[in-house]
């Protein structure tokens, strides 16, 4: 079978791939050892698939660098769009697309011993991320010290934990170059942010990364604020008050509220008024059921909350957003703030990441009209990634939007509905209230 150091072309991977779907069709025939047997056999090769695919991309990477360095890119911009490319390759996001890449461009020029590890299908790409990860800091002889400290013994480092694997990374690292570890202690503790996403049955996780001293004195605050209410009677969980506890606090919510928040919520005419459970489309967050919607709506109106309605229409075919009524006047920016109710999240096919720049298809410059068919919501990245040389982006007459890569692959978008259930043609309402004292 070819190796990661020599993939497989696309034609010998369909074949094989083939072979295996013919062996699901019927039962395997074999005893409880050759099932576990098979299992790990499968594991080992999905090891060493993962490594191909990083190999490939990093010829991938310098085969675009060239071919920018030719176009006269300046370096420090060049390989701009192929993390895309591989995500798209990929099926995922291009988040993920870019740590794949950037562990592709430095695992084998800079981690031998792991990258033999990984193309022998004795760790996973998930094993050799994290030993990139824990070496970063270091210069490269130190990181070839560590990967050889780690990774020298194949049956050893398969035989590791993830949590082993960190640990004796670090510790070899703080024996080889302490001060690398303050500084990227330093550089974390730059990075603290704040995420959310959606969980489910209608929630959302809400994370924070935070330096351990801030976090561990947030999370005791919320402790002992929990302790107390319990000992008082609370009925509430413990989980359950050091929740609420969090929402008061940041949102100031009680007697002392602060700043309104403004929460855009999408969903159709019938379904606010009752007469249909056509789900609603949250921003930022996504679906979420129609009586969910109506309680949001109606507490806002029952708290003295300011709520706007806008009138949004949708294709009685496709459910798209087409149009928007233009009374609406709680943003100026009106257009843009249409595009961003009609593509929910970033176009790009598996992103799913929340819309950062409402931009042109086809660009400005060339033509392209300042208009909702023309206009499309992406999250930073993606559209850095379409300004990239040799990638052409297109309205379709049917609203969609086609992008073809430097390769010439294509992939098409289309916004998302705004409701999977249509009985009626009746336009949809964007629902905004603030939250106000």
């Amino acid at each position: 079978m070819p190796t990661a150091q020599h993939p497989p072309t696309a034609a010998a991977i369909a074949a094989m791939r083939r072979e295996v779907q013919v062996a699901l069709d019927g039962p395997s025939g074999l005893d409880d050892a050759g099932r576990l047997d098979a299992i790990r056999a499968l594991e080992e090769l999905a090891c060493t698939v993962s490594a191909a695919q990083t190999a490939l991309a990093a010829e991938l990477a310098e085969s675009v660098d060239g071919d920018q360095e030719t176009l006269g890119i300046p370096a420090d911009r060049r390989g701009q769009g192929v993390a895309s490319m591989v995500a798209l390759a990929r099926r995922e996001s291009p988040h993920r697309g870019r740590r794949h890449l950037g562990l592709a461009r430095v695992v084998q020029r800079e981690l031998p011993h792991t990258w033999s590890a990984w193309r022998a299908g004795r760790i996973t790409e998930g094993r050799a991320t994290v030993i990139a990860r824990e070496t970063a800091c270091l210069s490269l002889e130190h990181r070839r010290a560590v990967d050889e400290a780690l990774a020298s013994d194949p049956v050893a480092i398969e035989a590791m934990s993830d949590r082993q694997v960190v640990a004796a990374a670090t510790a070899e690292a703080a024996r080889l170059d302490a001060a690398s570890l303050v500084l990227r202690r330093r550089k974390a503790e730059s990075e603290r942010c704040v995420s959310i996403r959606p969980a489910p049955d209608t929630m959302v996780w809400l994370t924070a990364l935070l330096p351990v001293a801030s976090g561990v004195a947030v999370h005791a605050a919320l402790t002992r604020e929990a302790d107390t209410a319990r000992a008082q009677g609370d009925p509430r969980t413990k989980g359950q008050v050091m929740a609420d506890e969090l929402v008061a606090r940041v949102t100031s919510d009680g007697a002392d509220r602060g700043p309104g928040v403004t929460l855009d919520l999408v969903m159709p005419c019938d379904a606010l008024l009752g007469t249909s459970d056509q789900p609603a489309h949250l921003v930022d967050l996504g679906p979420i059921p129609a009586e969910l919607a109506r309680e949001l709506v109606a507490g806002a109106v029952a708290s003295g909350d300011e709520v706007w309605l806008r009138r949004l229409y949708a294709s009685p075919t496709t459910g798209e957003l087409v149009a928007m009524d233009s009374r609406a006047r709680l943003f100026p920016a009106g257009l843009a703030r249409f595009i961003r109710l009609r593509d929910q999240v970033c176009r790009t096919p598996w992103c799913d990441a929340p819309i950062r720049h409402i931009d042109h298809v086809k660009s400005h410059g060339t033509g392209g009209p300042t208009s909702g068919h023309n206009g499309e919501g992406l999250c930073e990245a993606c559209n850095y990634a379409k300004e990239a040389p040799r990638w052409r982006a297109r309205p379709g007459p049917d609203g969609s939007v086609t992008t073809t890569l430097p390769t010439g692959h294509t992939c098409s978008t289309r916004p998302p509905p705004i409701a999977t259930i249509r009985r009626r043609t009746l336009p949809a309402l964007q629902v905004d209230y603030v939250l106000t004292g």
